[in-house]
C-alpha cells in the first residue's frame, strides 16, 4: 500500500488530503491508510503541510538525524553519511532531548544550521538515574544526566520513603502529550548523596551496570559446590602435579589465569595458559548465565568492582586459588626460539595453582634479580617465562604489534572511598609477560576453531579509515614534523613506523593518543576480519571467563566442540543464529563499561582536585579547541583554560595552526606547551576541573614550584 499512496502523492503537483488519498485507493482501508501514512512520514518519503495536507518529502532541506543535547539548552543533530553536524539553538530544538530521532528543517547548509521539525521517536531509557528533592509539597527527581531535559514527578505511594538528597533510579511512567513532563516510580534508593560510595553507584547506573543480583541468581548460589569433587574431575588431565602458579595485582581476588612453563632439549618451550574452567559452573540458560550475558563484563570502577559473575563464584570456586584444586580449561603450546607456536593442545584439566603471584613481587625477580621471600623454589621458572615472553615480544613487533604506550590514571582512595592521590599504571616485565602468554593463548584457541570452519566468536580490530590517518598526519605536518608513510598500503608496520617516526618528540604521548583515537575499535563478531592492532590474522578472547562473557561463550563452544564432539547441523544452525547478537550485545556492554570507567575516573580526578584550589601544578597543553585548551598534569589530571579567562588579551582560535593566539600580544597556546596554571574551581558530580593560567606577576616574584 505504501508504494501506490507514494505514486499518488508525486503525480499531483498539490498536497492532498486524507480523504483525496483515500479516494484514489482501490483498497478502502482507513486503518492501514493511517499505519502507511505515519510510516511514510516517519521514513521521510512525504510530509505534512501546516494545513494537514499530505505533498513529498523536500530531500534538498529536509534530513533525519540523532539530537545530541548540550546543557545550556542548544543541541547538534547527527545525520549518518554527513561529515558535519547541524547545530539547533535553544529557541529551536522543539522539546527535543537528547538521544531524540528527529527532522530537521535545514535554515543554512553553509553554516549547519537547522531546526527541529518534529520528532520522531523518543529514545529515552525508561530507567533514569538522579537525585530526590521536594517543592512545594511535591516530590521531584532531577536526573544526573543533565542533557535530559525533562521533569519528573514522583507520586508520594511510588516514593519508596526517599528523602531529600537520596540518589535513586527512577522508572518513567506517564508522559504529559507534546511536553517534558513525566510521572515516575523510585524502584531502588543508592543512598544519599555524600553516603561513601553512592558517587560510584549512581553513574555505574547511568550505564545499567548494578552492583546487586536478582533473587533467582542467589537461589542458584545455594546449589553451586564450594569445592571440585571427584565426579568433577572425571575425563580431565590431572595438571596437580606440575608447578603451576599465577601472576596478578595486589589486590586482585578473581584469578582467572595460572601459567607454567618447560624447555625442552631442542630450545623449544612448553608453555602452559590454564583458565579457570566457567562454564562448567555457569550452564548455558540458567539465572547466573542470562545475568552475566545481561552485564556482559565487570566493571572496573576506582576501588570497587562490579562484577559479571556473583563473589561466590568470581572469588570462589571458579577462582584459581592457591593451593585448592580447581577446574580449568588448559592451553599448552609448544613455542619456538623464534617465538612462533609449533602446536598447542586445549583440553580440559584439573590444577593446584602453587603460589598466588603479584607483579611487585615478580618484577622484583626480573628487573632487580632480587628474590622476595616464598618465591625461592619458583625464581627459575620465572626467568625461564621472562626469556620466552622477550621472544615473543620481539616476534609481535617484528609482525607489526602497535604499542600506542598510553599512559593510564590509578586512583587511590581512602577506606571511605575518597581520592588521596592518583599515580600513574606501570606496564613493567611482569605485567608484559602475562600479555604475551595470554596473546599467545588467544590466538591459538581462535586458529584451532577458525580452522574447523566452525561459528565462533573472535576479537576484532579492522582497518584505520585512510582518511583519519591523513587528517592525523596533516596535524602533524602543522606542528612542524614530516612523517613519512605510505596510505595507500595502510599495514599495522605503517602505523608503528609512524610511531616510531614520532617518539622522539615532545608531543609524543599527546600524538601517540591521538593516533590512537583514530583506529577503529576493537568489537566481538562472528566473522573473522582479524586485529589490526595485535597484527593477528586470528584473534579471540579466551583466557577472562569470569569478567567477560565472550570469553565465558568461547569455553561454551570449546567444551561443544572439541571436548563433546558435538558438531552438526542443529548445533552449526543454532550457533550461527546466536552468536551475531551475542557478539553485539557484548561489544554494547563492553562501551558501556569503558564509558562508566572513564566517568567515574573523572569523577575521582575532580573529588582529589577539590582539596587542592588555588594550588600551582606544571602541565602540557594536550587539545586546543575555540573555546579554550585542555592542560593535562603530570598525574594525568586534565582540566580546561576557558578562552575567556586567558590573560592580558582577547585570544582567538586559528584553525590551520590549531592554536589560541591573542590578538595584542601574538601569544600562542598550541599543542605541548608547558604552562603553569591555578587550580580554579571543580565541579566533581560532572567531573569537571577548571584551570587559570599562573601569573607570576600577580601572585609574587617568586615561581612556585609544581605539586606533582
Amino acid at each position: 500500500m505504501e508504494e501506490k499512496i507514494l505514486e499518488i502523492i508525486n503525480n499531483h503537483n498539490k498536497a492532498l488530503t486524507y480523504e483525496e488519498i483515500m479516494n484514489e485507493l482501490e483498497e478502502k482501508d482507513a486503518s492501514a491508510l493511517s499505519k502507511s501514512l505515519i510510516n511514510l512520514q516517519n521514513n521521510l518519503k512525504i510530509r505534512v503541510t501546516n494545513k494537514g495536507k499530505y505533498e513529498p518529502f523536500n530531500e534538498k532541506s529536509k534530513k533525519k538525524g540523532v539530537f545530541v543535547a548540550n546543557p545550556k539548552g542548544f543541541g547538534f543533530v547527527v545525520v549518518e553519511g554527513s561529515d558535519k553536524d547541524y547545530y539547533v539553538s535553544a529557541s529551536h530544538v522543539k522539546g527535543a532531548i537528547n538521544g531524540d530521532e528527529v527532522v530537521i528543517n535545514i535554515i543554512n547548509e553553509v553554516n549547519h544550521e537547522a531546526t527541529v521539525e518534529r520528532i520522531l521517536q523518543r529514545n529515552l531509557q525508561n530507567l533514569q538515574v538522579g537525585e530526590f528533592y521536594c517543592r512545594d509539597s511535591k516530590n521531584f527527581v532531577k536526573l544526573d544526566d543533565d542533557k535530559v531535559n525533562i521533569i519528573i514527578e514522583i507520586p508520594s505511594d511510588k516514593s519508596m520513603g526517599a528523602v531529600t538528597g537520596h540518589k535513586v533510579i527512577v522508572k518513567l511512567l506517564e508522559n504529559r502529550k507534546n511536553t517534558n513532563y513525566y510521572t515516575g516510580e523510585i524502584i531502588r534508593i543508592l543512598g544519599h548523596k555524600d553516603d561513601p560510595g553512592v558517587d560510584i553507584l549512581s553513574i555505574a547506573a547511568r550505564y545499567q551496570i548494578s552492583d546487586i543480583f536478582p533473587d533467582e541468581v542467589i537461589s542458584e548460589l545455594k546449589d553451586l559446590p564450594t569445592e571440585v569433587s571427584d565426579e568433577d574431575k572425571q575425563g580431565r588431565r590431572d595438571l596437580t602435579g606440575e608447578v603451576i602458579f599465577t601472576i596478578d595485582g595486589d589486590d586482585t581476588k578473581d584469578i582467572d589465569d595460572a601459567i607454567s612453563i618447560k624447555k625442552l632439549p631442542n630450545n623449544h618451550y612448553i608453555l602452559g595458559v590454564h583458565i579457570a574452567d566457567v562454564s562448567y559452573y555457569v550452564k548455558e540458560g540458567s539465572a547466573i548465565y542470562e545475568e552475566a550475558y545481561a552485564r556482559g563484563t565487570s566493571s572496573y570502577l576506582a576501588n570497587t568492582v562490579i562484577p559479571m559473575l556473583p563473589h561466590q563464584l568470581s572469588n570462589g570456586i571458579c577462582s584459581l586459588n592457591p593451593n585448592v584444586e580447581r577446574l580449568a580449561i588448559s592451553c599448552v603450546m609448544e613455542v619456538d626460539e623464534k617465538g612462533n607456536t609449533v602446536s598447542s593442545d586445549i583440553f580440559e584439566s584439573v590444577i593446584k595453582s602453587r603460589k598466588q603471584m603479584t607483579y611487585k613481587c615478580v618484577n622484583k625477580i626480573l628487573e632487580e634479580n632480587t628474590v622476595p621471600e616464598g618465591y625461592e623454589e619458583f625464581a627459575d621458572d620465572l626467568r625461564l617465562m621472562y626469556e620466552l615472553s622477550k621472544i615473543i615480544r620481539k616476534n609481535k613487533i617484528e609482525r607489526g604489534y602497535i604499542d600506542f604506550d598510553v599512559d593510564e590514571a590509578k586512583i587511590i582512595t581512602d577506606e571511605n572511598g575518597k581520592a588521596i592521590d592518583i599515580t600513574r599504571r606501570v606496564q613493567r616485565s611482569g605485567e608484559n609477560l602475562i600479555e604475551d602468554f595470554m596473546i599467545m593463548a588467544n590466538e591459538a584457541v581462535a586458529e584451532t576453531i577458525y580452522n574447523m570452519d566452525l561459528p565462533f566468536i573472535y576479537r576484532v580490530h579492522g582497518l584505520p579509515d585512510e582518511d583519519k590517518v591523513k587528517n592525523f598526519l596533516s596535524f602533524v605536518s602543522v606542528l612542524g614534523y614530516k612523517v613519512n608513510a605510505n596510505l595507500k598500503k595502510l599495514t599495522p608496520k605503517t602505523v608503528q613506523d609512524i610511531l616510531r617516526q614520532l617518539s622522539s618528540k615532545k608531543e609524543y604521548q599527546i600524538l601517540s593518543s591521538m593516533l590512537l583515537r583514530s583506529m577503529q575499535k576493537a568489537i566481538y563478531d562472528s566473522v573473522n576480519i582479524g586485529h589490526f592492532g595485535l597484527a593477528s590474522k586470528c584473534y579471540t578472547h579466551f583466557t577472562s571467563p569470569i569478567r567477560r562473557f565472550p570469553d565465558l561463550t568461547v569455553h561454551r563452544l570449546l567444551r561443544t566442540y572439541l571436548f563433546k564432539h558435538e558438531i552438526n547441523n542443529s548445533v552449526i544452525d543454532y550457533n550461527n543464529q546466536h552468536l551475531p547478537e551475542i557478539a553485539k550485545h557484548s561489544s554494547e556492554r563492553e562501551r558501556a563499561a569503558v564509558q562508566c570507567e572513564r566517568d567515574v575516573t573523572d569523577m575521582k580526578m575532580a573529588e582529589y582536585m577539590e582539596g587542592h584550589i588555588g594550588e600551582v601544578y606544571k602541565g602540557v597543553v594536550d587539545t586546543v579547541t575555540n573555546y579554550g585548551v585542555y592542560i593535562e598534569l603530570d598525574n594525568l589530571v586534565e582540566g580546561m583554560v576557558r578562552v575567556d579567562d586567558l590573560p592580558n588579551d582577547y585570544y582567538y582560535y586559528d584553525e590551520r595552526s590549531f592554536s589560541i593566539i591573542g590578538r595584542r600580544t601574538k601569544k600562542r597556546y598550541r599543542l605541548g606547551d608547558e604552562v603553569m596554571v591555578i587550580v580554579d574551581s571543580v565541579l566533581k558530580d560532572k567531573g569537571l576541573i577548571n584551570f587559570k593560567i599562573y601569573e607570576e606577576k600577580k601572585h609574587g616574584d617568586k615561581k612556585p614550584e609544581s605539586k606533582i
